[in-house]
C-alpha cells in the first residue's frame, strides 16, 4: 500500500475547498482528530481530508454542527461497535471493520461524499477512529456485487433506503404476531422462522417478476 499522504494546514484547507479559519474552527470544535506535530507544524493526513469531506456532505443533508461534533466525539473516544451503529439489541449480522482505502476499493471510486453521506444516514456507516465500520458484512459484499455488475453504489442506497421501510413493516408484522401468541422472549427463538418466509416471499416474488419478463 502507498505511503499516507500529509497536508499542512493551508494545504489540507484548499484540498476540502474550506478556508483555514474553517478548518481551524473544526479542529477547535473537535469535528477533527488531532493532528501530528513536527515541531510547530501540524500535518493532516488522507483521514482528516475524508472527515471534512464527510462534514461537508453532511451539512449538504441538513445535519448541524453540534450533531456533527457530537458523532465525531464518540467515533474518536472508541465506542463500542453497536453503540456507534445504534444496535443496542442482539443481531446475526457481523460489522465489518475497514479502512477508507479498502472501502474505496470495494466500490471502485464510487465512496463518494454523497453516497458516503447516504450511507451513514441509513446507519450502514459509522467512523470509529482512523476505522469505518460496516453494520452487515453481508450487506456490504452483495452491495459491492451490485457494484461490479455495473449499478451505481448511490441508486444502490436509495434502494436500500425503500427495502428499509418495507423491511421495518414486516418486522413490524410479525412482532405483532408473535406477541399475540407468546411472549417477547420467545421472539429471538422464533426469529429465524420470520426470515426464512420473507427469504421464501420475496424468491417467489422474483420468480413471478421473471415470468412477466420472458
Amino acid at each position: 500500500m502507498a505511503d499516507k499522504r500529509e497536508y499542512r494546514t493551508e494545504e489540507l484547507a484548499r484540498e476540502a475547498g474550506i478556508t483555514v479559519r474553517t478548518l481551524r474552527f473544526y479542529r477547535e470544535r473537535g469535528l477533527l482528530p488531532p493532528p501530528r506535530r513536527e515541531g510547530r507544524i501540524a500535518w493532516y493526513d488522507d483521514h482528516h481530508l475524508a472527515r471534512l469531506r464527510t462534514i461537508a456532505a453532511l451539512l449538504e443533508r441538513g445535519h448541524t454542527l453540534n450533531g456533527i461534533a457530537e458523532l465525531a466525539e464518540a467515533f474518536d473516544h472508541g465506542r463500542d461497535v453497536a453503540d456507534l451503529l445504534g444496535v443496542d439489541a442482539p443481531t446475526e449480522e457481523e460489522p465489518v471493520r475497514l479502512t477508507p482505502e479498502e472501502l474505496a476499493a470495494r466500490f471502485e471510486g464510487q465512496v463518494t461524499t454523497e453516497n458516503l453521506a447516504a450511507a451513514l444516514d441509513l446507519g450502514y456507516l459509522a467512523a470509529d477512529g482512523d476505522d469505518i465500520v460496516h453494520i452487515s458484512r453481508r450487506l456490504l459484499d452483495v452491495s459491492a456485487a451490485l457494484v461490479r455488475e455495473g449499478i451505481p453504489l448511490a441508486e444502490i442506497l436509495a434502494a436500500g433506503a425503500r427495502v428499509r421501510e418495507h423491511a421495518d413493516a414486516l418486522a413490524e408484522l410479525f412482532t405483532e404476531l408473535v406477541l399475540r401468541h407468546a411472549t417477547e422472549e420467545d421472539l429471538p427463538r422464533l426469529r429465524p422462522l420470520a426470515r426464512s418466509v420473507v427469504e421464501a416471499e420475496v424468491s417467489l416474488a422474483l420468480d413471478r417478476r421473471l415470468r412477466k419478463l420472458s
